[in-house]
């Protein structure tokens, strides 16, 4: 994939830059800690639904499957059992502070594989637990892996890609996430059939191998320029660059990381610098990209899939057909979205993803409430293909929007002074809010029933608004440059800029013309109003 070096054509700000084999074995290498996040994530929901495993940890949930009283939505309501699940997240959401920290100090590369070796550890507890502390323990350590892998790795992605394709390289992280949940679908339907009891064991035990893949990835690939600068090493840092971009004429993208270094050297506070009026933008759209990633509604979708397919006549096999086929679309859909996302743009993608994901939770709330009573079981064959169909139609349009655009849009948004400390709050928060809805999911579900998916199709309506009025696109931009041709430009966002702060009254109202900087440059500070199609 060594491909062409030719220079990104668009304004001055984009640089010469080849698409090396350096490039693209090191973001592959550093991905892998996607492929661990989606492993963990995959593999609790399976060894949960084995009865030697709940036997053993969680026998009270374990007598309620076998007993025929509960209805069909409140069989795994259990606080505990939810604790098993949430407890990485929570693990995740403290780590990712200490991970800030080691991101900035020791660089990009350091802090996966700290990230790796906190991996092994906890599988090496999960896999050998024999009681439910032992096995939380391994939980919480497999979160901090979680905090630092979700800090290091998109950074490193966002910031060693060539400007042109750095969406789609970004991107590699989600796709790992959703190859780890496929193989975690695969290897526990696997080890279900295991005489003795102890396949669960063998299911944690295999996310050994993800963990060690991003352990040696580690410490295979190089860091990155912009943390080898900002550190001081400068030579080191123009080595590097020269040697991922393939061109002798890196001069110009050097002096920009240099710069943006020396800005960021003269913040000693990033976290109270974080919330100063000038980041508002990027914070604010950071935070609630996840929030809303969250608020999609993935979870309800993925615990519905094995009873909606085993009414197809499926039977036993009903988590394995359910995990293949929305593991496929899932991880398929995220392809459409490595290819596409530096094409069609970021928005593009949020927005279609928006209209689908609201079509096919309706519909499949509309069946639900109408067909599928408590205590039943089935579903007559045809509403149940069109709810497969729809669970489908959901999955594909988070995997190429939602899912893997949560986690890019921050990583490229934040300036250098920032970006540690902006990425670590972006960590921090999808944690915070996963663990929110791994701990209540399950009793929501009791409660709200089928009206859980309107519960989440009216957060896809608010956020799809979000994206169309607040949401700028920044596909094919530099990161050093999105102050200047992103937030300086955008209608609303542009107030928030120091040289459209002057003689601006916060109202929209005032036309002055202002002076910057002590120039003769005008900023005229009212807003233009907002035009949808110009946003698009």
């Amino acid at each position: 994939m060594a491909g062409g070096g030719f220079a990104a054509s668009s304004a001055g700000g984009d640089f010469e830059a080849k698409i090396t084999p350096i490039v693209i074995i090191s973001c592959i290498m550093a991905a892998t800690g996607g492929l661990m996040f989606g492993y963990d994530v995959g593999v609790s929901g399976g060894v949960t639904s084995m009865d030697p495993f709940l036997k053993k940890f969680f026998p009270v949930v374990y007598r309620k499957t076998k007993e025929d009283l509960d209805s069909n939505y409140c069989k795994y309501d259990n606080q505990g059992l939810q604790l098993f699940t949430s407890s990485l997240y929570l693990a995740g959401l403290t780590s990712t502070f200490f991970a800030s920290y080691t991101t900035r100090r020791l660089g990009r590369r350091l802090t996966m594989l700290i990230a790796g070796l906190f991996f092994i550890v906890g599988v090496v507890l999960n896999a050998a637990a024999q009681d439910l502390a032992m096995l939380i323990i391994g939980r919480i350590l497999l979160g901090c892996g979680v905090g630092f892998a979700n800090q290091a790795v998109p950074l490193f992605l966002s910031e060693i890609a060539p400007t042109r394709i750095r969406g789609a390289l970004n991107i590699l992280f989600q796709l790992n996430v959703t190859i780890g949940i496929l193989f975690a679908n695969l290897v526990n339907y696997g080890t279900a059939k295991i005489k003795g009891g102890w396949g669960w064991r063998v299911s944690l035990g295999l996310a050994g191998i993800p963990a060690l893949l991003l352990t040696v990835g580690a410490l295979l690939v190089v860091d990155t320029p912009n943390s080898l600068i900002e550190r001081g090493r400068l030579e080191e840092g123009k080595a590097v660059l020269r040697k991922i971009r393939g061109t002798d004429k890196i001069e110009p993208e050097f002096q920009e990381l240099v710069e943006a270094s020396r800005v960021a050297k003269l913040v000693k506070h990033p976290f109270k610098n974080l919330m100063q009026r000038r980041n508002r933008p990027q914070l604010i759209i950071a935070v609630a990209l996840q929030i809303f990633q969250q608020f999609t509604g993935i979870n309800a979708i993925m615990f519905y899939a094995p009873v909606l397919f085993k009414t197809l006549g499926f039977h036993d096999d009903a988590s394995l057909y359910s995990a293949v086929i929305t593991g496929a679309v899932n991880v398929l859909s995220t392809l459409v979205s490595v290819y596409s996302v530096d094409k069609v743009g970021r928005r593009v993608l949020l927005l279609e993803a928006g209209i689908q994901m609201f079509f096919s939770q309706m519909v499949i709330a509309i069946i639900l409430g109408i067909k599928l009573k408590e205590h039943s079981e089935s579903l007559h064959s045809t509403y149940a293909i069109i709810v497969v169909i729809m669970v489908c139609t959901f999955v594909s349009a988070f995997a190429w929007s939602w899912g893997p655009l949560g986690w890019l849009i921050p990583s490229e948004t934040f300036p250098l002074e920032t970006r540690s400390a902006g990425q670590s709050v972006t960590v921090c928060v999808n944690l915070l809010f996963t663990f929110v809805i791994a701990q209540a999911f399950l009793s929501m579900l009791c409660h709200f029933k089928f009206g859980i998916f309107l519960f989440f199709s009216g957060w896809v309506l608010i956020m799809s608004f979000f994206v169309l009025f607040l949401v700028p696109e920044t596909k094919n931009i530099p990161i050093e440059e999105m102050t200047e041709r992103v937030w300086k430009k955008h209608w609303f966002w542009k107030r928030f800029m120091d040289d459209h702060v002057e003689g601006f009254n916060g109202y929209g109202d005032n036309d002055e013309e202002t002076v910057v900087n002590g120039t003769d440059k005008k900023v005229y500070a009212h807003n233009n109003g907002f035009d949808p199609a110009s946003q698009l």
